[in-house]
């Protein structure tokens, strides 16, 4: 059978705060130095070499994204200016085939209309009766 416990509940709040984290930095930079292998001078040579070498190797990786971007830059534009060719050309094609459908079609006006003027002109001269026989 379960007992159901009434009463009250304490809680107790601790806040941390900056003189807790002030003592952790203390506490920890003591034990760094009765722990460290390398006296002061030769750990400050140290932290000075391999700020060196991330220097050099920090420079060594911009330049290769420089690169990097510089060549993704011209790739994309030499895709852009290919598209941009390419639709070019579709226009001229279109405005070629446009003038070559509009000339072909007026050369067809041009043969209709002859056609209707020669019909007109043949419809508006009397034809010649044909000679009766004289008896």
């Amino acid at each position: 059978m379960r007992r159901k416990m009434e009463g009250s509940v304490i809680v107790v709040e601790e806040k941390g705060g900056l003189g807790s984290f002030l003592w952790g930095i203390a506490i920890g930079a003591g034990l760094a130095l009765l722990f460290a292998p390398a006296s002061g001078e030769e750990t400050r040579r140290a932290i000075k070499q391999r700020g060196r070498k991330l220097w050099t190797a920090a420079g060594e990786k911009a330049s290769e994204l420089q690169g990097l971007v510089a060549h993704g830059f011209d790739d994309a534009k030499e895709r852009v200016e290919e598209v941009i060719e390419d639709r070019r050309q579709a226009v001229r094609d279109t405005v070629e085939a446009g003038r070559s459908a509009a000339h072909s079609a007026r050369d067809e006006l041009e043969r209709r209309l002859a056609d209707a003027r020669a019909a007109r002109g043949r419809a508006r001269r009397p034809e010649p009766e044909p000679e009766a026989p004289e008896a």
